[in-house]
């Protein structure tokens, strides 16, 4: 059976430890422009259709309730509820135009609310969202699809839970970052065990088919021994799946952590500590690792289909439905539509007043060239499943491998030799020691990274 070890070795993050893309998209949105719009757009979806693709839909609920201090999302902070109204209208009215552009046959495999706090909608509204989506798209009606939400547990209920249950949602992600009183008032977010396992176990009693958690390590007051707390809390309701983000200071992109105090924050080492700690804790318990911050029980349907080859990445994160064209909704949002990227305008007045006029509220995208699908396939494959045959890709593109990345495969021999891989004649295989590193591994394969300045995250 394939391995889904991880070895933390210091040195080595130490050593590769340096800033890159997290590969939810390639290319990544540095590379979208505003040359690209609703026309081509439109071609895209067209072609698409001839495909007979499955789809993937995405809808953007930006608006929260409070703001989270480390929060790099798009999002609104407001306590005015009746927001809701002339964003929903607009999102309407974008389902309706995005919806006439598919075959009407066109099943909808994977359908995931995001945000912001999806669940800042009322019950109402979350039933004529998906009335609304229904009308004009293809859902599954027997469960077998991956239809996922976002949720805040200060924001929902067990009777939240189970209307969404009702709606359709068979996997939930429940954000918690931290259970420590002191951590949450430094982020502003406060929020008791009680209702993280009211809407947890109010999920496993729906039945829902997977419940992930999300924590954050590097926010201010966090030691190894106070986030290991959190974390065995956690372990003991047993949710399917972790998520264990690392928190990136960067405040002059991010205004509102400049809230939090750099001296109250983890020192690096501490950092590693915290991380190092965690992967054990979460091993022990029987969790295997996914990729970059994810892992997972190993019945999960994620950790299967990474054994069987078969796993996919996403904006979403990972999934097992691959062949999908996604059809992203709501400001902000991101669209893969044959060979493009299109992204929606992010403000709210641009994104009402482009819908207004009748018009896709897309704003800026690329056209992947043949050179960027095989790169993205080959990152993709990587960063989803560790390995790479360089036969099967020959063949599916048309290359011969070795000679078409010759560079990238020579720049790869250090990591070889510090022990984070294995090269033969047809075969890359990520080694327990370079799965934590495997942004650096998939960075060698991009062909955009040193042409135009980027802020992205360390990879550790």
């Amino acid at each position: 059976m394939k391995t889904q070890s991880i070895e933390f070795d210091a040195g080595l993050i130490e050593k590769y430890n340096r800033a890159g893309p997290r590969y939810t998209s390639y290319p990544t949105a540095v590379q979208f422009t505003d040359a690209f719009g609703p026309e081509d757009y439109r071609a895209a979806a067209e072609r698409s259709n001839a495909s007979g693709r499955d789809l993937s839909l995405y809808f953007h609920i930006p608006f929260c309730d409070t703001v989270c201090f480390y929060c790099a999302c798009n999002k609104v902070w407001t306590r005015d509820r009746s927001r809701t109204t002339p964003y929903l209208d607009r999102l309407f009215r974008e389902i309706e135009m995005q919806g006439a552009l598919f075959d009407p046959a066109r099943r909808v495999a994977q359908l995931h609310w995001g945000g912001g706090t999806p669940t800042f909608i009322s019950h109402d509204e979350m039933k004529a969202l998906m009335e609304k989506t229904r009308a004009h798209f293809n859902l599954l009606e027997d469960d077998s699809g991956e239809y996922s939400i976002e949720i805040d547990p200060r924001e929902a209920t067990a009777e939240t839970v189970r209307l969404l249950r009702d709606l359709g949602f068979n996997r939930m992600s429940l954000g918690v970052q931290d259970f420590n009183p002191q951590v949450q008032k430094a982020v502003n977010r406060i929020q008791s065990e009680e209702e993280t396992f009211e809407v947890l176990h109010a999920a496993r009693e729906a039945g829902f088919k997977s419940i992930n958690v999300d924590l954050i390590y590097g926010l201010p007051y966090q030691t190894r021994e106070s986030f290991l707390e959190t974390l065995d809390r956690l372990i003991a309701v047993a949710p399917d799946r972790f998520s264990v983000f690392n928190y990136a200071h960067l405040p002059e992109l991010f205004p509102t952590q400049k809230r939090m105090d750099p001296a109250k924050m983890p020192s690096p080492e501490e950092k590693l500590a915290i991380l190092s700690a965690t992967i054990d804790h979460l091993t022990e318990a029987g969790y295997v690792y996914i990729g970059m911050d994810h892992f997972a029980k190993p019945d999960d349907e994620l950790a299967v289909a990474q054994r069987a080859g078969t796993l996919y990445r996403n904006f979403q994160g990972y999934s097992t439905h691959a062949d999908c064209d996604l059809v992203a909704m709501g400001a902000t949002s991101i669209s893969l539509m044959d060979n493009t990227y299109a992204q929606n305008l992010k403000d709210l007045p641009d994104y009402y007043a482009r819908i207004d006029a009748g018009e896709l509220a897309i704003f800026r995208g690329v056209t992947l060239s043949r050179d960027d699908e095989i790169r993205r396939d080959v990152i993709m494959k990587l960063m989803s499943n560790f390995e790479l045959d360089f036969a099967a890709l020959g063949r599916q593109w048309g290359i011969d491998f070795n000679d078409y990345f010759a560079d990238a495969l020579a720049a790869l021999e250090e990591m070889e030799a510090d022990g984070l891989l294995t090269l033969s004649a047809d075969r890359l295989e990520v080694q327990p020691r370079g799965r934590l590193l495997i942004r650096n591994i998939a960075m060698v394969f991009d062909a955009y990274l040193n042409r135009k300045p980027a802020r992205y995250s360390r990879v550790i």
